[in-house]
């Protein structure tokens, strides 16, 4: 028996592709797996066969054919194909989750392109037969050929999704950085991910009840852990997470967090800094960052819920020496910091150009 792939497109109509695979069964074939591209051609089946020795690709493409299907294509697979299509997406995902520079020979491996191309100018996207055009969002397009078969819009989408997370994979390392406080104490300050969540639940314990109670103004208990995740990973904004440099090896204990949370085109931004790390210039780091963030991301405003008596986060935001407005209810000021929108440009990485 032989490993083949078929690619073929059917009316996208009830009972088609039984039709199709019933041709198929007929002449002693075994379909391993099959993926179905919906295209405004039809669907397009992508069959993984084992078919006796006597079966060549002519008479594969006759019992498509035989079978309704049109635009036939049929090659040789290796045993890796073996492998669903979900797992090996996953297995690609977590290469570019270590390595996004390989996201070039990972399209590759995933499309089974020929040639993979980068270049500079921005294009808009898309698949033209065997070509495909795919914007990097770090700027610039790759350009994808392949002798056949023709792409699919599903391909394109899954395409799309790991470069995607290659950039934001790329962002998260470029956003990594060594903060020198005024005193001389150096600190990792980087974005989290739930990795950090036990990390922050000891500094939550470490910090004091007034210092909960000023960050979160509804009590001073710790946070269960779901909110503690959403936290870390909010579904829009950043959050920033700073750590002692610790000694040997792998970074110390998380001493500070700080949350950007981005809703429409304003942001609330919240702070948290462990209490022997308090008044050394932290916070105003860590502020300062988010600032910078939001008016990247093309945010208009932050907010800022403080409470009146919380002279330490007023005069953090004082530091910033920017115009603010301020609205007061009861015990609690909300506190707006307009921005001036700077969205930065895309950065060619070094290895792409």
């Amino acid at each position: 028996m032989t490993l083949w792939r078929i690619r073929a497109t059917v009316d996208d109509r009830p009972g088609y592709l039984s039709v199709l695979t019933a041709s198929l069964a007929l002449r002693g074939v075994n379909i391993l797996s099959v993926q179905v591209h919906t295209t405004e051609a039809g669907a397009v089946d992508d069959f993984l066969v084992d078919a006796p020795d006597t079966i060549d690709a002519a008479a594969l493409v006759a019992a498509v054919e035989r079978g309704r299907g049109r635009d036939c294509w049929v090659a040789r697979s290796e045993a890796r194909g073996l492998v669903d299509q979900p797992t090996r997406v996953l297995g690609l995902a977590t290469r570019l989750a270590r390595d996004p520079e390989a996201i070039g020979e990972t399209l590759r491996a995933l499309l089974g392109a020929d040639e993979v191309t980068w270049r500079s100018a921005r294009v808009s996207g898309g698949v033209a037969g065997t070509t495909m055009v795919l914007p990097d969002p770090a700027g610039g397009a790759y350009e994808l050929r392949r002798a056949a078969p023709t792409f699919t819009p599903a391909e394109y989408a899954r395409a799309q999704a790991l470069a995607e997370l290659a950039a934001t994979v790329a962002r998260r390392a470029a956003d990594e950085c060594t903060v020198v406080l005024p005193g001389g104490a150096e600190l990792t300050v980087r974005p989290a991910t739930v990795d950090d969540l036990a990390g922050v639940q000891e500094m939550h314990r470490r910090c004091s009840a007034r210092s909960r109670q000023r960050r979160y103004l509804g009590g001073a208990t710790l946070p269960a852990p779901g909110r503690l995740r959403r936290l870390l990973e909010p579904a829009r904004g950043l959050t920033l997470v700073a750590t002692t440099t610790g000694s040997g090896e792998g970074a110390g204990p998380v001493v500070a967090l700080a949350n950007l949370l981005a809703e429409g085109d304003e942001a609330e931004v919240a702070l948290l800094v462990r209490d022997d790390w308090q008044r050394r210039g932290l916070g105003t780091a860590l502020l300062r960052r988010l600032v910078g963030h939001a008016e990247r991301a093309g945010l208009a405003a932050l907010l800022l819920h403080v409470q009146s008596e919380n002279g330490p986060m007023l005069r953090t935001l004082a530091r910033l020496a920017r115009p603010t407005t301020a609205e007061r209810d009861g015990p609690v000021v909300t506190i707006t910091v307009p921005l001036a929108a700077t969205p930065a440009p895309g950065v060619v990485p070094a290895q792409r150009r």
